[in-house]
């Protein structure tokens, strides 16, 4: 399981080296094998060992496309998708229209998310992060009955 977050520095080629706990989750799950897309509602990455990769694709692939919102979500997240595989050193090669897309530069934040990795440039996460922030406190998630006792 992907939790947690952490610094990374993207090298001049597009490469960045996953933190020991990440890729040892992801040796586990995938001998190296990974597949980088575009999240839909976000200006980040998703990277997704090859097996969850797969049953997300199934799952998608299984929306009727009849309808045009189904069909841009799969051009979206199927059409964005790439291989990718982690070399020796624990490093991923992300593919430049994929770098474009989530303004990635040097600095880079990995968060986890149970069965994947959000790739985020260091800039646009800081922001978000306060915009997620400042939503909590203003009551953003009192529509979730679900969360009635929770405490962290």
């Amino acid at each position: 399981m992907f939790r947690g977050i952490a610094s990374v520095t993207m090298d001049s080629r597009g490469r960045m080296a996953l933190p020991t706990r990440f890729r040892e989750e992801a040796e586990q799950r995938t001998e190296n094998r990974l597949v980088a897309t575009i999240d839909n509602n976000e200006q980040c990455l998703l990277l997704y060992s090859l097996g969850d990769w797969e049953e997300v694709q199934r799952r998608l692939e299984a929306l009727s496309n009849i309808g045009t919102s189904a069909r841009l979500l799969q051009r979206l997240l199927i059409g964005h998708a790439t291989d990718v595989e982690m070399d020796a050193q624990g490093r991923v090669l992300i593919p430049p229209l994929l770098r474009e897309y989530g303004e990635l530069e040097k600095k880079i934040v990995l968060m986890g998310q149970t069965n994947k990795l959000e790739i985020w440039s260091e800039q646009i996460w800081r922001t978000r992060r306060e915009e997620w922030l400042k939503a909590t406190r203003e009551s953003a998630f009192s529509d979730l009955s679900d969360l009635d006792g929770l405490s962290v």
